[in-house]
């Protein structure tokens, strides 16, 4: 059985992480100039978002050719090199796997709109000779209708999400083994793990029918065929490669199917996503609506899903990622506590059962930007909802408050390498702009600072590498008040206790309760026995 619990991945956002030759834009290049800084940080797996060739209109989700890499990311020398700098490095590289849809941009789009059978066979398309009102009411990932009317096709094709987004007919087998050429390509090439991308909605029936709820997930999530799938490409490419990590992304998917997914006798994949305890601020499930997150769901979310997948199936444990507002901002408090709501969130992922994923920026504490202007921001899904809103007669002002918590552009803004300009990312105008504080928070004022949110998280790498408990240990919650969240870490010889106030208020509790041996992480600089400090994280060895 692979030992998932020391490996710890790092999502890398290419277009955002370093512009080596100046046009704005992230590329290889930078990435390779930065993997010394990412073996210091300790991780093992670098998660890449897709580079394959793309026009962007979904920021590289929608791939043309996944063989080919966008010219704006490099070359496939670069990929190589890549590759083989990281090994050096004892790093491997994860990419990730969009394959749920492909552009309309790809030569099989093409090729179908041209008139060809086969590949009009590669895609959901419905004939019909109603422009105005589409086969059954599915509603977009992104907004508005999930078809789109093709004049060549004389009918619709399906979009779950952006239009330029057609999704792939997983029924047709030829489809399927495509997509396993593809892996094989990439494996043959060395590459150590792959991400997939929204894949628990490629088990469409080919039978669209109305919605009760006018959205239409129940049709195409958490499928029965999506287990056949995913035992068929696993066995066909990766399945055997020992030391090769698979995580799949499950949109508004359930424990029991996601048990399925990551059990390693059902042999599909190593583990998965989860969203649910980052929609703990929507209101009434409402994405582009603010409230207060809700603290008791959000600890509920996170026992649940540990406790239900222990011993059955493999979480992959993350706050942050390309698709979420920066955690510190969302849920913790920056102004106040800036420090603590970065490591106290950070301690939480480094200490639950699971495999750890950080996301670009989160190891120094890079928070949310607070755009002012619809001008500033560059997402497809965040653009769209703005102007959803806005014809819906919204505030503009109040609309651009709640793009400054939700828009997923709030987690795509440059690295904040140090406090010269555009943050040290580029000598040009980034695509997408610079956050304010970067004079503040980058990576060259804390890397040699031992009190630094970065050296924070690389104590905690170290300490989840070297301590047995922590990478496969039991997990076992205490019970307390909706703003602590206690549990521990056990194996036959050690036990640790993690106690996290994720709330901005002091919270009473009695420490001496636990016998412990040794202080093994506290973000703050002494620890008061009888309460916890807003966002305070403590982990202890106790006595077994």
């Amino acid at each position: 059985m692979k030992k998932l619990g020391n490996k710890i991945v790092y999502e890398l956002y290419p277009i955002s992480f370093m512009d080596s030759n100046n046009d704005g834009y992230g590329d290889i290049k930078g990435i390779i100039e930065k993997l010394d800084y990412l073996q210091l940080l300790g991780i093992d797996l670098i998660w890449i978002t897709p580079i394959f060739k793309s026009p962007k209109n979904d920021n590289g989700y929608d791939i043309s050719n996944y063989c080919e890499i966008d010219q704006s990311f490099g070359t496939m020398d670069d990929v190589d090199n890549l590759i083989e700098e990281a090994k050096k490095r004892n790093i491997g590289i994860m990419f990730d796997m969009v394959f749920n849809h492909v552009s309309t941009e790809s030569e099989w789009f093409k090729k179908a709109l041209e008139g060809s059978k086969k590949y009009q066979d590669y895609f959901y398309i419905v004939k019909s000779n109603d422009k105005v009102n589409p086969p059954c009411n599915w509603v977009s990932k992104f907004g508005g209708p999930a078809w789109k009317y093709e004049e060549k096709f004389n009918g619709w094709y399906l979009c779950l999400y952006d239009k330029t987004q057609a999704d792939l007919k997983w029924l047709n087998p030829e489809v399927r083994e495509e997509l396993v050429k593809v892996m094989k390509f990439w494996i043959d090439k060395g590459i150590k793990g792959f991400r997939f991308d929204v894949i628990n909605v490629i088990g469409k029936s080919g039978k669209f029918i109305n919605a009760e709820d006018n959205i239409g997930k129940s049709f195409y999530t958490d499928q029965p065929i999506v287990h056949k799938y995913l035992k068929e490409i696993n066995k066909a490419s990766f399945g055997n490669i020992e030391d090769f990590i698979t995580v799949g992304e499950m949109s508004s998917t359930t424990i029991e199917n996601c048990i399925l997914y990551s059990n390693p006798k059902e042999k599909e994949l190593d583990m998965v996503f989860n969203f649910h305890h980052l929609k703990v601020d929507y209101k009434n499930g409402e994405k582009w609506e603010n409230k207060p997150w809700d603290k008791k769901e959000f600890k509920r979310l996170i026992q649940t899903w540990q406790l239900k997948l222990q011993d059955r199936g493999w979480n992959a444990v993350f706050l942050n990622n390309h698709d979420q507002p920066r955690i510190n901002s969302r849920y913790g408090n920056v102004k106040k506590y800036w420090f603590e709501s970065s490591t106290l969130f950070a301690t939480l992922i480094f200490t639950l059962q699971g495999t750890p994923f950080i996301y670009q920026g989160e190891e120094i504490g890079m928070t949310n930007p607070y755009f002012e202007t619809i001008d500033q921001y560059r997402d497809v899904e965040s653009i769209n909802a703005f102007n959803e809103m806005k014809a819906k007669g919204m505030d503009e002002k109040l609309i651009l408050e709640i793009l400054s918590v939700k828009s997923r552009d709030n987690s795509r803004t440059p690295m904040q390498w140090n406090d010269r300009k555009n943050a040290g990312f580029s000598d040009v105008k980034p695509w997408i702009d610079v956050a304010k504080n970067y004079k503040q928070i980058n990576v060259e004022s804390q890397i040699n600072n031992p009190n630094s949110v970065f050296n924070f998280y690389r104590k905690l790498i170290k300490l989840r590498k070297e301590n047995e408990a922590l990478f496969e240990g039991k997990i076992q919650f205490i019970d307390s008040e909706d703003s602590l969240i206690i549990f521990k870490r056990t194996t036959f010889n050690k036990e640790l206790v993690s106690i996290l106030n994720i709330s901005d208020q002091e919270v009473c509790y009695d420490v001496k309760q636990f016998k412990y041996i040794d202080i093994l992480v506290n973000n703050y600089k002494e620890i008061d026995l009888k309460s916890i400090k807003p966002f305070q994280a403590l982990v202890l060895e106790i006595e077994k």
